[in-house]
C-alpha cells in the first residue's frame, strides 16, 4: 500500500486494566513499524475512560513494557478521560443537527427488547422507539440516553487494509449510544474523537475489533470527517487453536523479561506472528521498519509458540555482546549469590561469557550457567555429578593432577595436549577423566568445556578444586 510519508500516523490505545498483554504488544508493533516505515508519526493513546478498573500501576506497566521493546512513540501520551468534555461535546453537536436523539427506554424496555428477538431468533438490537417521537412524551425525572439516528437502509462498507472488501447492511446496525444517562461518553464515541483529533490515518488493530469499524465509520461520517484506513489483523490463538490464554503461555510482556527474554527476540517472533517477508526468519530492527508493510499481514489466526520464541531467544544471546549480556544478569547473579562476588570472581564470569552463551536460551539460563564461576570451595554438588566421583575416578583425579601441577604454561592448547596425553598414556576413554573432572571443578555434570573451564578458572584454582576431590 502506497502512503504519503507526510501524512501516517498511527496509534496504539491500550485500556489500563492490566498489563501489557502480548496480543497488545504485537498490535503496538504493527503501528510502530508502519508508521516509522512510512516515516510518519506513531502516537500512544491510554483509553482509561472505565475508571473502576484503570490503574496507574497498570499505566506504568504498559508504558514500561513499551519502552522495554524499544517502541517509542511521538508527542505526549493522550489520555482518553482527561478528553471526555471535548467528546461530550459532539454528542451534542450531533443532537443539535438532528443526527442524534434523546432516547428514555427503561432497562426494563431493553430487557423486554432482547427477550422479544431471541424468542424470535433475530439479532437483539435496539428498535429505535425514541427515535423519531416527539420530545414532549419524554417521562419526568427520566435521564436519556443519546443515541447515534444511524442510517436504516444502503449499506456501510469498510475497504480493510488486511481485510479486504467488508460490507454490512445498515439495517443490522442498531442506533449506538453516545452519552450515558449519567452524561458520560461511550467507548465508540470518544475513539472516534479522538482518531479524529490526533490526525490518525491508519487504525491497525485485531480483528475483534472488525464489527465496532462498521458503527465507528457511520459516527465519523455523521460529524462530517473522514475515517481513517482501517487494517484489522487476525488475533493469535495457542497451538490448539483457541483464543490465546495464560495456559498458552501468554503473559504481560514484563513476565517474559522476567524468565530472561530478549525485548529483540519479542519484536522478531511477534513480527512473524501474522506478518511475512519471504522465508525470512532472523528479521532485525533496521530490516522490520525497512520490508514492513501492510501487504504482508496474514487473514489467518497465527498460533503462539513459547517454545518457540525461546529458540529464537537463544539465537540472539548468542549474537548479543558478551558484555551487554554480563550487565543484564549482573544484578540477579549478584543477588543469588550468598557472598559478595569478587573482582576475580567476576572476571572468570566475564572471560567465560562466549562459551555459556552458546547453550543458553534465556538470560536466567544463562545466569544459572556462570554461577559455577563464583561457587566457594568447598562445592555443593549435584546429586549425578557426586556419583561421578566415585573411588576410581577420584584416583584417576590424583594421577591427573600431579600432571597439571607441573605444567609450566596454562592456555587452553597446553592443558589439552597434556590431558590426552595421559588418556592415551593411561588408555583412558576421555571420558572416563573429563566427567569427574567436570563433577570436580563444577560441582555440576553440564558445563562448558573441560578445557575452557581449566583456563577459566586459572591455574591455582583449577588444580585446588580438584585436590579438593582427589580423596573420598
Amino acid at each position: 500500500m502506497a502512503a504519503d510519508p507526510a501524512t501516517v500516523i498511527t496509534r496504539f490505545a491500550p485500556s489500563p486494566t492490566g498489563y501489557l498483554h502480548i496480543g497488545g504488544a504485537r498490535t503496538a508493533l504493527f503501528n510502530y513499524l508502519f508508521a516509522r516505515h512510512h516515516g510518519g508519526k506513531f502516537l500512544l493513546r491510554v483509553e482509561d475512560t472505565d475508571r473502576k478498573r484503570s490503574s496507574e500501576d497498570a499505566i506504568a506497566a504498559i508504558l514500561d513494557g513499551m519502552k522495554w521493546l524499544g517502541l517509542n512513540w511521538d508527542d505526549d501520551v493522550v489520555y482518553q478521560f482527561s478528553r471526555a468534555q471535548r467528546h461530550i461535546e459532539c454528542a451534542e453537536q450531533l443532537l443539535k443537527e438532528g443526527k442524534a436523539y434523546k432516547c428514555y427506554a427503561s432497562p426494563e424496555e431493553l430487557d423486554d427488547m432482547r427477550t422479544q428477538a431471541r424468542a424470535e431468533g433475530r439479532p437483539a438490537r435496539y428498535d429505535g422507539r425514541w427515535r423519531d417521537r416527539d420530545p414532549s412524551e419524554a417521562p419526568q425525572g427520566v435521564n436519556p440516553v443519546i443515541r447515534l439516528k444511524a442510517p436504516q437502509s444502503g449499506e456501510t462498507v469498510i475497504e480493510d487494509e488486511v481485510q479486504g472488501r467488508v460490507v454490512v447492511a445498515n439495517e443490522q446496525l442498531d442506533d449506538m449510544i453516545l452519552l450515558r444517562a449519567d452524561g458520560t461518553p461511550t467507548y465508540m464515541l470518544s475513539v472516534v474523537v479522538d482518531d479524529h483529533d490526533m490526525g490518525i490515518t491508519h487504525v491497525i488493530r485485531g480483528d475483534d475489533h472488525l464489527t465496532n469499524a462498521f458503527r465507528q465509520t457511520q459516527l465519523f461520517e455523521a460529524l462530517g470527517w473522514k475515517a481513517p484506513k482501517f487494517a484489522h489483523i487476525p488475533l493469535i490463538h495457542g497451538q490448539d487453536g483457541a483464543k490465546l490464554s495464560k495456559r498458552h503461555g501468554a503473559l504481560g510482556v514484563s513476565a517474559y523479561r522476567d524468565i530472561g527474554l530478549l525485548p529483540e527476540a519479542i519484536c522478531n517472533y511477534l513480527l512473524r506472528l501474522g506478518w511475512s517477508h519471504g522465508d525470512d526468519e532472523i528479521i532485525s530492527h533496521s530490516q522490520a521498519v525497512e520490508w514492513f508493510d501492510l501487504s504482508g499481514v496474514g487473514r489467518g489466526a497465527a498460533r503462539f509458540d513459547l517454545a518457540k520464541l525461546t529458540n529464537l531467544n537463544g539465537h540472539y544471546i548468542r549474537q548479543a555482546d558478551d558484555g551487554m549480556l554480563f550487565d543484564l544478569i549482573e544484578k540477579d547473579l549478584r543477588n543469588n549469590s550468598e557472598t559478595k562476588i569478587s573482582d576475580i570472581e567476576e572476571a572468570r564470569v566475564r572471560a567465560a561469557m562466549p562459551a555459556v552463551k552458546e547453550r543458553a536460551k534465556t538470560l536466567v539460563e544463562l545466569r544459572e550457567a556462570v554461577e559455577i564461576f563464583i561457587a566457594k570451595r568447598p562445592l555443593v554438588f549435584e546429586e549425578k555429578a557426586a556419583k561421578l566421583l566415585h573411588e576410581d575416578a577420584r584416583a584417576i583425579l590424583k594421577q591427573l593432577h600431579d600432571v597439571l601441577v607441573g605444567l609450566e604454561d596454562w592456555n587452553a592448547e597446553v592443558v589439552e595436549q597434556s590431558i590426552r596425553a595421559f588418556a592415551k598414556a593411561n588408555e583412558l576413554g576421555f571420558g572416563k577423566i573429563a566427567q569427574p573432572l567436570r563433577a570436580a571443578l563444577t560441582g555440576r555434570t553440564t558445563s562448558p568445556g573441560i578445557f575452557d573451564l581449566l583456563v577459566i578458572y586459572g591455574r591455582n584454582e583449577s588444580l585446588a578444586r580438584i585436590s579438593d576431590q582427589m580423596e573420598g
